[in-house]
């Protein structure tokens, strides 16, 4: 497996909270920029599109304020990974076509400064313990009304909401992998309230435990676990 480490220079250290529309605006110029056509597939706006990629950011010693985040230098790198291989390597080329150019957001702006490839083991065992490293979001929609319903690890919904969410995203993305003996089980996780586009949301984060056939494993690891991973959640680090 492989990720993207994205190093980003910033014109200041003061960041807007909602760093997550930040970099889905920039995730959208630089696959914009690359191709129309791959644009139209991922983010058509008529189609409610279930990615196959997640990301995380570092913010080297940040505090955050009421409304801003406060960093000790001005960079911040970004963790990407994709289950997908072959829009991974687009990604890294529509990448490379946006380095050097400055990226606007709230009184600040970002340039894209370098970009490292790292080499991840193939998971092989049927169990796994991680941390998440971008928040963790389980949600449940409901058709009918139309609404959502988010939980935490505090909630005994969790683990069973998690496994709805891995379930549709192996049936949207029609990958026929069994979902046997799959679960998720919090081992020293807690509660978090994230700004998820600027509305407080329910999420988790800390250390959980995977179990399931390692090739679903090595898939939710390059995607992302849960809901809203394409927005900066679910990603996970092995840490045993």
């Amino acid at each position: 497996m492989t990720r993207l480490q994205l190093q980003f220079i910033l014109e200041s250290t003061e960041l807007p909270l909602n760093m997550d529309c930040v970099i889905v605006s920039f995730l959208k110029a630089a696959v914009q920029n690359y191709s129309q056509e791959w644009f139209e597939q991922l983010y058509d706006k008529k189609k409610s599109i279930i990615k196959m990629f997640s990301w995380s950011c570092y913010y080297p010693g940040a505090r955050f304020t009421k409304n801003k985040i406060l960093l000790d230098q001005n960079y911040f790198l970004l963790t990407f990974s994709d289950a997908d291989m072959k829009e991974l390597l687009q990604f890294y080329n529509a990448f490379t076509l946006m380095r050097k150019r400055r990226h606007p957001m709230s009184q600040n702006s970002m340039m894209l400064n370098a970009i490292r490839i790292q080499d991840i083991p193939e998971i092989t065992d049927s169990e796994i313990i991680v941390k998440v490293q971008s928040s963790l979001i389980a949600r449940r929609h409901n058709s009918e009304d139309n609404t959502d319903s988010y939980y935490s690890c505090e909630d005994p919904e969790f683990s069973e909401v998690i496994k709805e969410n891995v379930k549709n995203f192996l049936e949207k993305q029609g990958i026929p992998l069994s979902m046997e003996n799959f679960s998720v089980t919090p081992v020293k996780a807690k509660k978090i309230v994230a700004q998820v586009w600027r509305r407080p949301t329910d999420a988790t984060i800390g250390i959980l435990k995977l179990t399931g056939t390692s090739e679903l494993l090595n898939l939710l690891y390059a995607s992302g676990v849960g809901s809203r991973r394409s927005e900066g959640h679910g990603l996970l680090n092995i840490i045993w």
